[in-house]
């Protein structure tokens, strides 16, 4: 009877010891799925920013393009192109770099 409880006992230990290693890797991959969670909802912040940024851009290029074709524009030579501050009092120009245009 003695060896049948002290059997019993080290099963009741080897169990225990199973519940706690499955409890402690249930509580990793937890954690480690609300990183994954929280990094997927940082993607899509930054890819509805992208998309942002490429429909500005695109849109920026296609009145450039309707700009230049349909209505017959075209940029200003540098010597044409005269910046006024209106913070300042004294009607200050300032040049401009092509850049920036």
């Amino acid at each position: 009877m003695t060896r049948l409880n002290i059997f019993l006992t080290l099963i009741a230990i080897v169990c225990a010891l199973g519940a706690v290693t499955s409890q402690h890797e249930a509580r990793k991959l937890f954690m480690e799925l609300e990183k994954e969670q929280k990094e997927a909802i940082n993607l899509a912040v930054e890819w509805d920013q992208l998309l942002l940024e490429q429909s500005t851009v695109a849109m920026r290029t296609q009145i450039e393009k309707i700009a230049t074709e349909k209505l017959l524009m075209k940029v200003p030579d540098e010597s044409q192109i005269k910046i006024i501050s209106l913070i300042e009092s004294d009607s200050a120009e300032v040049s401009v770099d092509k850049e920036e245009l």
